[in-house]
């Protein structure tokens, strides 16, 4: 198995969204907002080469959207999620499956592609299946008024139109588990990958998308059920710490990979690391 970090670029939200009722003196010590109070954050995919498949994890925001769109998301940076798989020598028709930890639109969007004047909707991997589950495609097709504006139908209704999405429930054969919560929006996925004797999670939007957001209670402010998120939470750094996970970060604007400890005041951030480092004793990884 093969893994390679995926850079689809950079942007920024607001603070107090990210961090919830935490107060900015607070998560202000650990991420520098900017003038207009956004924060920094990353979109970082993950491609597992297995064999003869290559599947990627998340695909960011996509370029199809109007200029005006992206104004709201202050694109940054150079990273894309074409010109991070060229790098490592993929080319979209390679890829042979899509897993979307879940279809809000820093995740999804660049799934689906439009060509010509009338913006015809396309695959971007055109020979990749591409994967949900069947709890949350009902949640993102009718969405609630809290998250109407994050599952845009052009991201989400074609995969299907087009006929090449599948449920994990009828039989996918990923080489990693799958962890299932609800608190940030329901039937989210996310991919548990043991490389020799390590676990690695990547994290996606599952319980803290930053490092910042590690302490119990800084909770962000876009989950659907906050006090869902913060039982799950409990539950999920407990294990992480016991027993070492690496936490592949999707989000946080300079850590890869970090992981946790046990502190008098509950379970903290241990070590911040790129992946090649944290997987540095595993000869068959390559990480972009």
């Amino acid at each position: 198995m093969k893994l390679h970090v995926i850079d689809a670029g950079d942007f920024k939200l607001d603070g107090g969204a990210m961090f919830g009722v935490v107060p900015k003196n607070l998560w202000g010590r650990y991420v520098e907002a900017d003038e207009r109070n956004l924060v920094p954050l990353k979109m970082r995919c993950l491609l597992i080469e297995d064999g003869d498949r290559k599947i990627l994890i998340d695909t960011g925001l996509g370029n199809k959207q109007a200029e005006s769109f992206f104004k709201h998301y202050h694109l940054f940076g150079d990273g894309t999620l074409l010109g991070s798989l060229e790098k490592v020598g993929v080319s979209p028709e390679d890829i042979t499956d899509v897993f979307i930890t879940h279809f809000h639109l820093d995740h999804a969007g660049g799934a689906i592609v439009h060509h010509g004047p009338d913006n015809t909707p396309a695959y971007q991997f055109p020979n990749a299946k591409y994967w949900t589950n069947r709890r949350h495609w009902e949640w993102a097709t009718k969405p609630n008024p809290r998250e109407a504006a994050s599952f845009l139908k052009e991201n989400i209704l074609p995969i299907e139109s087009l006929g090449q999405m599948h449920f994990v429930e009828d039989g996918a054969d990923f080489p990693f588990e799958i962890i299932f919560s609800d608190g940030h929006t329901e039937g989210q996925m996310c991919p548990k990958i043991r490389i020799g004797d390590q676990t690695l999670i990547f994290m996606a939007d599952f319980l803290m998308p930053t490092v910042a957001h590690i302490p119990l209670a800084w909770v962000v402010g876009y989950d659907t059920r906050p006090l869902l998120t913060f039982d799950e939470k409990k539950a999920f750094l407990q294990e992480a710490a016991d027993q070492q996970y690496l936490l592949f970060m999707e989000h946080d604007i300079k850590v890869e990979v970090c992981t946790v400890k046990h502190t008098e005041k509950g379970v903290r951030l241990d070590k911040s690391m790129t992946l090649a480092e944290a997987l540095a004793d595993c000869a068959s990884v390559v990480t972009a």
